[in-house]
């Protein structure tokens, strides 16, 4: 049963020492962005993220960053909500973000055409969402200061 959260989680690696976000792009409009989705029974925001990193990603993810970065999207974006037991009140759906250091390929699902490897000020540029370009600013901060240490 789908719950009334969102996750976002950004992929990023290494390469050759130098920072890099995967950006998708969307099969169903024209809008890049990062694996997205929404809990489901009883999961935690980090347990349907590390479900979505799967279903979107193809991989497993190790490591998982917790991000203080949130927003919240109108329910209304949810079709079927009152088929999920969501109450007519819920006007807003928070969204908990995440990012995830990429260790192997990531295999696109039916739900992303494309994927592009941006250093962070194109990752940004490229980005449709302003929860999506924030919760970025917040992990590219985290993983400069940890490069820096």
């Amino acid at each position: 049963m789908r719950v009334p959260f969102q996750i976002l989680a950004i992929p990023y690696k290494y390469e050759n020492g130098k920072l890099l976000y995967c950006v998708l792009h969307r099969s169903d409009c024209d809008q890049w962005q990062f694996i997205a989705g929404g809990g489901e029974d009883k999961e935690t925001p980090e347990e349907a993220a590390r479900r979505e990193i799967s279903e979107e990603g193809g991989i497993a993810a190790d490591t998982v960053i917790s991000l203080k970065s949130m927003c919240c999207v109108p329910a209304e974006i949810f079709p079927h909500r009152h088929l999920y037991g969501w109450p007519d009140e819920m006007y807003v759906v928070p969204e908990y973000a995440f990012g995830f250091a990429c260790t192997g390929a990531l295999v696109l699902s039916h739900e992303h055409t494309e994927l592009v490897w941006l250093p962070y000020k194109e990752a940004r540029e490229k980005l449709q969402w302003d929860s999506n370009k924030t919760a970025l600013y917040e992990l590219n901060c985290i993983l400069s200061k940890q490069h820096d240490q």
